[in-house]
């Protein structure tokens, strides 16, 4: 069974950074996208950035575009997401998705994900 287990979330001043990790069970997923999307409270999920299997192609959304950074280590089945000078929209559960398809800001698009670390920034 496919396990995706982020960590890293915590709080934090606006300004700040943050590293969030995602861990993968199964290192088939080395062939997979790997996505984070984020969800704050009363709104939908929305996608944050995704990458290709072999970090060669990557895709951020508009909102974290040259703040945010998506990285993946095959080697050890994970994918980072760097935050930077983060701010307090930024807020949310961030989730670690990953899914056959090319990098795609569609929920849909992912066929396994994990359960999610908070982000919260103060202002």
């Amino acid at each position: 069974q496919v396990q995706l287990v982020e960590s890293g979330g915590g709080l934090v001043q606006a300004g700040g950074s943050l590293r969030l990790s995602c861990a993968a069970s199964v290192r088939a997923l080395i062939v997979y996208t790997m996505a984070w999307f984020r969800q704050a409270p009363g709104k939908e999920r929305e996608f944050v950035t995704a990458v290709v299997w072999n970090g060669g192609y990557t895709v951020y959304a508009d909102s974290v575009k040259g703040r945010f950074t998506i990285s993946r280590d095959n080697a050890k089945n994970a994918v980072y997401l760097q935050l930077n000078s983060l701010k307090p929209e930024d807020t949310a559960a961030y989730y670690c998705a990953t899914g056959r398809s090319g990098p795609s800001s569609r929920r849909s698009s992912y066929d396994y994900w994990g359960q999610g670390t908070q982000v919260t920034v103060s202002s």
